[in-house]
């Protein structure tokens, strides 16, 4: 099954998106568009992957996905229900990388900007000041008026471009041109991969479901993602095992086998790897910002 494509259509009053979603609207399979998609997690959590790009996202969480980069949001059940206090809700913005027209980029003054929509193509995870400020102007898009909605996005990415409060997400060797038949393969890995993390998973098994022989699968997604199939699926493991941490009703040695490890000290090897913490410290850590926060 090939990423879905998605296109926004234009109306008299605007030509670009500016949507809030709230608990199963926020329902994504993998797909892409032609659109730049600024997305505000306002409040939900899950796993998100941007490219070859897996992370757990949560409340206050914003992300800049370039045109054409197949992504998908899992949000947790909880999150995905129709109203009441645990629905979710997320603020959507979708527009195409010249909607202030190439005379506008080329100006001197707006040379971040440029380098910023240049930048997102791969994906980027907003951070920092920049994180914390931008709810209020996400809020006033959703009731402004037509131009105001327009002088609001380019506020938004003037504030993300000088301040470059971000983080890049997937890896360049990533993008393939969208719907060919590789990301049908790729897409068979990823499905499989988050369907049996949990389990035992061989190189073999996954092979098989391409056709392939080992070797040549390891060469195939390595060529197509950047990274070893091993790598990517340590991280999908390790992806889920931080969202149990920070829902703070598992200890590290329940999520461990969770997560389908059977020996504390290779996760907690892993653990570090990918996060640079142990699972205490990483814990710790989230705990600390919510209290900022």
């Amino acid at each position: 099954m090939k990423p879905a494509l998605r296109q926004i259509t234009a109306t008299p009053e605007s030509s670009f998106l500016v949507r809030k979603d709230v608990g199963e609207s926020m329902l994504n399979n993998w797909h892409y568009h032609p659109e730049i998609e600024l997305l505000f997690i306002k409040k939900s959590s899950g796993t998100w992957l941007i490219g070859d790009h897996i992370g757990h996202f949560q409340n206050g969480d914003m992300v800049l996905i370039g045109a054409n980069l197949p992504h998908c949001f899992r949000h947790e059940y909880n999150h995905l229900a129709k109203k009441g206090s645990t629905a979710g809700e997320s603020i959507c913005i979708k527009f195409v990388s010249d909607i202030f027209g190439c005379t506008f980029l080329n100006m001197p003054e707006t040379k971040a900007l440029k380098a910023l929509l240049f930048n997102c193509s791969n994906g980027l995870q907003l951070t920092g000041k920049t994180k914390h400020s931008l709810p209020l102007t996400f809020e006033k898009m959703l009731s402004a008026s037509p131009g105001k909605k327009l002088i609001y996005l380019l506020s938004i990415l003037e504030e993300i471009a000088q301040s470059k409060d971000y983080v890049p997400l997937s890896s360049t060797g990533f993008m393939q041109t969208p719907g060919d038949a590789n990301q049908d393969k790729i897409k068979l890995v990823f499905e499989y991969t988050f369907n049996n993390y949990h389990e035992k998973i061989t190189l073999n098994e996954v092979a098989a479901l391409l056709n392939m022989t080992m070797q040549s699968f390891c060469r195939y997604f390595k060529s197509k993602t950047n990274k070893t199939y091993i790598r990517f699926l340590m991280e999908v493991k390790i992806g889920f095992a931080c969202r149990l941490l920070v829902e703070d009703e598992k200890n590290v040695s329940e999520v461990c086998y969770e997560c389908g490890y059977n020996n504390m000290s290779h996760f907690n090897h892993q653990f570090k790897a990918i996060t640079k913490k142990t699972p205490l410290e990483y814990k710790k850590d989230y705990l600390k910002m919510q209290l900022v926060d």
